[in-house]
């Protein structure tokens, strides 16, 4: 007779197909979802009644199967295929897509999940998100843009907030300094006089000395006095070598005397002391006769070094600032002599100021075994010390190579600027940039051809690399490394729990995730300017749609066929 088991069997598979159905559609509707995972449903039979578990053959009897009657169908769970989706271009520099068994990491308020959906955008705070405002998790840079692989942290960009300046390290010269030039052998003579024929008195009508306070020096064109305490002498307009000296003043006090003004004219004309006389005799610096009281300015030797001042380039000023007179009358009467020459090069401090260092060489002398070269550095922003830095000599061989590349330290006080000081690099005059050398090519000529070191720069956009990293471009002409995308990989991705937004947490068998970098770990690349598209087959749906269709017909039809024999038991009974 009718069982009314059958209508419970039928129902289980009216539940199950329509679970599968369920499955298939959510498939389907989400065949364009970004990185989507398509998902199956597996069906297993219930425990059916056992009637007679059979028997073994015996020697007078054949064995027997089990007598068993299924109780219909339940669902075994579903099942998530992790196959990497296709990946379609975008053209959108934030879309990435990961080409491997990788997972984004993101964090939504104290909570981590885990995503392949790599729709990323900035938001406006300029951290790096997801498509729903999850914060992507990477590693930072230190403060010399390298990676730190050490926490994971949200990955902030702030495009037109992020400045950076980077101090100038080392510098490499090229060129030719001409070895059949003339060797130095006198500095620029340049007197100052108070008439066009004598030099300074006191107001007492002696001769001027090193030790007479300016205020005593008497006015030859008055019976006063030629300075006052509160004005200023102002240098504006000398030149050294033919390039204009910077404007700077000496303030005039009660106990400033000529040896502050000696004092004054060497530092900022750049004259610097060599302990020796040049081969002329003349020591360089300024000094004062004190038998006329005229003063005589000796440059350093090389032709770059000639030293010329006109009565208008040293102005006395009154504490007004108005021009009060033209104190002093010049004569320019010799110019330095030997080969040499002179190349300027921008470095920049640590804050990205802009620092103007000039590099001179002068022919010292020569030999049957080379030549040997005096190197002087200047800089007109070397702050309070006047422009001239440091010197020393550099030698060249019988064929004109570099005998010691020994590195030159330069540094350049930066006192009051805020910046770090002083800023010292390194000048190489042999590199992989180019070399110098003393062969006989006039002119002399040499250039900077390498310098580092950056002004001041704002992040104008970024880019993601490959493996990760994220490269920022600023307005400088700089890129920096700017962090780290950081991807998870687990071993067993179907453990994983869906929390819908394309979306993973941890499941109870999905493992503890590891950390890695793009292409770490079988994690994959990214592929930038794309995303991976859903893994779904449309031709597997349909088929799966069409079978469990029919699955689900066959199964009310067991239910209607059931009924129709319970009728029929029925009608026996009338």
């Amino acid at each position: 007779m009718a069982s009314t088991t059958a209508f419970y069997t039928a129902l289980s598979g009216l539940n199950a197909h329509a679970r599968k159905l369920d499955v298939i559609g959510n498939n389907i509707a989400n065949v364009n979802t970004t990185s989507y995972k398509q998902t199956r449903l597996n069906l297993e039979n219930r425990f059916p009644r056992n009637y007679r578990p059979g028997h073994e053959p015996g020697d007078t009897i054949g064995g027997t199967n089990p007598y068993q009657i299924g109780l219909g169908v339940g669902i075994s769970g579903t099942q998530r295929s992790f196959t990497t989706g296709s990946i379609s271009p975008t053209g959108d520099p934030l879309d990435v897509a990961i080409d491997g068994d990788g997972f984004f990491l993101v964090q939504s308020g104290d909570n981590t999940y885990y995503t392949r959906n790599g729709a990323l955008h900035q938001d406006a705070n300029s951290d790096l998100v997801a498509v729903n405002g999850e914060k992507i998790l990477g590693y930072g840079v230190d403060s010399d843009y390298n990676v730190v692989e050490d926490t994971l942290a949200p990955i902030n960009l702030p495009i037109g907030g992020l400045q950076i300046a980077e101090p100038t390290t080392l510098a490499h010269f090229a060129g030719n300094l001409n070895a059949g030039g003339d060797e130095a052998t006198a500095g620029s003579v340049t007197r100052l006089l108070a008439t066009a024929t004598g030099g300074f008195e006191t107001l007492d009508g002696d001769p001027a000395a090193s030790t007479t306070a300016l205020t005593d020096i008497a006015d030859p064109g008055t019976s006063g006095a030629l300075f006052a305490v509160g004005q200023t002498i102002r240098l504006d307009g000398a030149t050294r070598g033919g390039a204009q000296v910077p404007t700077v003043e000496l303030d005039i006090a009660a106990e400033t005397t000529i040896a502050d003004l000696l004092s004054f004219l060497d530092t900022y004309l750049g004259v610097h002391d060599t302990d020796t006389a040049n081969p002329d005799g003349l020591y360089p610096g300024a000094t004062i006769d004190p038998d006329t009281g005229i003063i005589t300015v000796v440059g350093n030797t090389g032709a770059n070094s000639t030293i010329e001042i006109d009565p208008s380039d040293l102005k006395l000023i009154d504490e007004d600032g108005s021009l009060a007179a033209l104190p002093f009358v010049t004569s320019n009467d010799s110019a330095s002599t030997g080969e040499s020459d002179r190349s300027g090069l921008i470095v920049y401090d640590s804050l990205g100021n802009a620092v103007e260092v000039s590099v001179q060489f002068t022919l010292e002398s020569k030999t049957a075994s080379g030549t040997t070269w005096r190197y002087d550095l200047f800089s007109p922003d070397n702050e309070g010390g006047g422009q001239y830095l440091s010197s020393g000599t550099v030698d060249f061989d019988s064929i004109g190579a570099l005998v010691a590349n020994d590195p030159i330290t330069v540094s350049v006080s930066r006192a009051g600027t805020g910046a770090v000081t002083p800023l010292t690099f390194t000048m190489l005059l042999s590199s992989d940039d180019g070399r110098m050398t003393a062969l006989a090519d006039n002119p002399s000529q040499f250039s900077p051809v390498f310098r580092d070191g950056v002004p001041t720069g704002t992040l104008e956009q970024f880019a993601i690399n490959d493996d990760g990293l994220i490269i920022g471009a600023f307005d400088n002409g700089v890129t920096r490394t700017l962090g780290q995308i950081a991807l998870a990989r687990f071993i067993n991705n179907q453990g994983l729990v869906d929390e819908g937004g394309s979306l993973y947490n941890v499941g109870p068998n999905s493992g503890e995730p590891t950390v890695y970098t793009p292409g770490e770990g079988a994690t994959g690349p990214l592929v930038t300017g794309a995303l991976e598209l859903s893994n779904v087959d449309l031709g597997q749906e349909f088929i799966d749609l069409i079978l469990t269709s029919t699955g689900y017909s066959a199964s009310s039809r067991v239910i209607q066929t059931t009924d129709q024999l319970m009728q029929q038991l029925l009608v026996l009974g009338r």
